[in-house]
């Protein structure tokens, strides 16, 4: 059955249906939930820097279909991925190999069992997804978020939106051992339609900020280079960000006005101004940890122009900061690659584009583009050509608009 679907936009009532075949029973039996897709507007690498990221949730969906079962066995199977997984409630769950995606459904029931939540049976579950696997998009993320959701929901724990978050990243952390920040699991599960999220990664404070492009679209750029963060160099981006701050505490040097005095005080690299990082950045001896953290206070300032820009509905602002943050990114952070950078290049000479730059992790994943409306059909057809011409394969592209967070779609009767 998974071949049926491993091409296709899945709906809905596809995956209900889909459920019925595989667990038996009857549709109003079978509580539905959907999670979003993120794109981040700007704000790359510095979520576990203490910085301010903004993004908003995108309507490409992965679905949840769920029921109770009568016993404590626990059945996960998706429609895109062939195989059957089997485990029981009452398990001490560990990663393993062999599991697949059900590593990270998991992983979130070991941190809900471990916050004190009881099951009193086990359940089905179907699964299917319509967001591109390690594209750079938060697909892992929006698995994360809306199981937790479904489980949350199903069982009546009435886990809050916040904790759903909480919950996905803590399980990237000691289940799946990616140390990822808390943006993408933040806005899958707190997004509002119509907005984009300005997010204090430091404070988990946020604010709502309307996103109204006018006449102009988001359009998601897939390199189709696959890229998994724990095998990536993810981590040693973070560790070597680790290190630069060490070597400003360690140093303990005067910094010029600001709300911090002296670099030992700086509880997060984001914390210090462009001004202030160009009278310490000496201290830091290596220059690869230079450029880091260079990127990381360089790139929390452009987010916080951004949101300025786009409340002043100032797009060439904004697509001018796009840009500014994908240069960072490949010549400080050095996690583009020829992928990205060809669809960076490529999108940036299009005609009705205003800014696109690199999202997510990067080595591989996606680009976005700001596109206007009437241009959309050429500036995706413009710039697969190129791309396949430099590359050697397609990419994939998607138009798209804002979305709610994690949301019921029904509950069984």
């Amino acid at each position: 059955m998974a071949n049926q679907y491993e091409n296709k936009i899945v709906r809905p009532e596809d995956l209900t249906q889909a459920f019925i075949k595989y667990y038996g029973g009857t549709e109003d039996s079978v509580s539905l939930f959907a999670s979003p897709a993120r794109i981040n507007i700007i704000g790359e690498h510095i979520d576990y820097n203490g910085g301010k990221v903004f993004p908003a949730a995108i309507d490409r969906y992965m679905y949840v279909a769920i029921r109770k079962r009568n016993d404590t066995k626990i059945v996960y199977n998706d429609l895109k991925f062939p195989g059957t997984f089997t485990f029981d409630i009452n398990d001490n769950f560990a990663f393993a190999k062999e599991n697949d995606y059900s590593n990270y459904l998991n992983g979130i029931l070991s941190i809900i069992k471990r916050r004190g939540y009881k099951f009193d049976s086990g359940f089905d579950v179907l699964l299917c997804s319509n967001v591109p696997p390690a594209g750079g998009i938060s697909s892992s993320s929006a698995l994360e978020c809306g199981f937790a959701y479904a489980v949350s929901e199903l069982f009546g724990f009435g886990i809050s939106r916040k904790d759903i978050a909480l919950i996905g990243q803590q399980s990237e952390h000691e289940f799946m051992n990616v140390n990822c920040g808390i943006m993408d699991q933040f806005i899958i599960a707190t997004a509002k339609n119509k907005t984009a999220e300005l997010l204090d990664c430091a404070t988990i404070e946020y604010e709502y900020v309307p996103l109204e492009l006018g006449d102009y679209r988001f359009v998601v750029m897939n390199t189709k280079k696959k890229r998994q963060l724990a095998d990536s160099k993810y981590n040693e981006r973070r560790s070597q960000c680790e290190q630069g701050l060490a070597e400003l505490k360690k140093a303990a040097a005067p910094l010029p006005s600001g709300k911090y005095s002296k670099t030992n005080d700086l509880p997060d690299l984001c914390s210090l101004t462009t001004e202030q990082f160009k009278a310490v950045e000496n201290i830091i001896s290596d220059s690869v940890i230079r450029s880091r953290v260079k990127h990381c206070v360089t790139e929390n300032e452009r987010v916080l122009e951004a949101v300025s820009a786009l409340k002043a509905g100032n797009l060439t602002r904004l697509g001018e900061l796009l840009r500014a943050s994908h240069e960072s990114l490949k010549n400080d952070y050095e996690v583009t690659g020829l992928e990205l950078d060809t669809l960076y290049e490529t999108a940036n000479a299009q005609d009705g584009c205003i800014g696109a730059r690199m999202t997510g992790a990067g080595f591989g994943g996606c680009a976005i583009a700001i596109v206007h409306k009437d241009k959309v059909d050429s500036f995706i057809d413009n710039v697969q050509k190129k791309y396949t011409e430099i590359v050697g394969h397609d990419a994939g592209f998607f138009a798209c608009t804002s979305s709610d967070g994690v949301s019921t779609m029904r509950l069984a009767k």
